[in-house]
């Protein structure tokens, strides 16, 4: 198959217009955007972690009525904040039970006929700087989805590097 008919391809122009911004959420936009035609989602989100507070900040949402930027979530001491941002890797929830065990939102998520999710550890220099997050109406996940959850992590990396982080606003002595 010739490299111009890659589907994966398609979209690419939009995001790295999007990383040249210095407007996270246009970044995040854009990758939203363009791993949909591969991952089907149905919601998007990005969020900062901090690990001083092990805290993630929602930066970007799809569904900014169901999931407002700006809000936030308490994960200290969870199996997945250890897996996620702690371990950076990654989590696949293939159905609602999953869902259930690893979400204290899982009846918003619910709501919303979200049925499976992949969270994407965005990780620089060996720091988790947050996560990206896709939430699927159909449960199961495949490999492809997979990859592509992996893709779309590293092209919101930028989006991150615009971001200030919590030590920003602490001084140092």
């Amino acid at each position: 198959m010739p490299f111009d008919d890659l589907k994966l391809f398609e979209g690419l122009d939009a995001v790295a217009r999007a990383a040249r911004s210095r407007e996270p959420q246009e970044l995040f936009a854009a990758v939203d955007q363009y791993a949909c035609q591969f991952l089907q989602h149905s919601l998007c989100t990005v969020n900062r972690y901090d690990p001083a507070t092990q805290r993630v900040m929602r930066l970007y949402s799809s569904n900014p009525t169901a999931y407002p930027v700006g809000g936030s979530k308490e994960k200290a001491g969870t199996d997945w904040a250890r897996q996620v941002l702690i371990e950076q890797r990654m989590f696949v929830g293939e159905d609602e039970a999953s869902i259930r065990l690893s979400f204290d939102d899982f009846e918003a998520i619910r709501a919303l006929g979200l049925q499976s999710v992949i969270n994407v550890p965005v990780v620089a220099r060996d720091i988790c700087l947050g996560t990206i997050n896709f939430l699927m109406q159909h449960p199961g996940i495949h490999a492809a989805q997979i990859q592509g959850a992996r893709l779309a992590a590293l092209l919101a990396t930028p989006g991150f590097m615009t971001v200030p982080t919590p030590e920003d606003g602490r001084s140092s002595s």
